[in-house]
């Protein structure tokens, strides 16, 4: 057998890329297949805490209510509203424009925004 060329050793290595690429964009992720196959996403799990000298709280709510997916978020008492993402992602009334993996992050996010002024209920 002739020696490989550099022409066939290149040849190899686009072809197991393509093959490597292929197999992974077809094959979904843990995470994601349940998002993509019609069942449902991972859950919010409920959170209580004093984050920055703030009370932050989550927790399932009685349904879908808004944009928040069945999930409520307070902060000092007071209801953050948050909005679940196509892509699994949250936001809130606060931080509208930073999005995070999980209700919790948006709590967080909203007193880092909030700098110590309180929340105003949102009708």
């Amino acid at each position: 057998m002739p020696d490989p060329t550099r022409r066939l050793a290149l040849r190899g290595a686009a072809g197991l890329a393509v093959t490597a690429g292929a197999f992974t964009a077809l094959s979904p992720s843990p995470a994601s297949a349940a998002d993509h196959h019609g069942g449902p996403a991972p859950a919010p799990f409920d959170f209580d805490e004093v984050y920055r000298g703030r009370r932050i709280q989550g927790r399932p709510s009685g349904g879908g209510h808004h944009h928040g997916a069945g999930y409520s978020v307070f902060v000092d008492g007071v209801e953050l509203h948050v909005m679940r993402n196509a892509d699994g992602t949250w936001i809130s009334v606060v931080s509208h424009y930073d999005p995070v993996p999980n209700p919790r992050a948006a709590a967080r996010a909203a007193v880092e925004e909030l700098q110590g002024a309180p929340l105003i209920p949102f009708n």
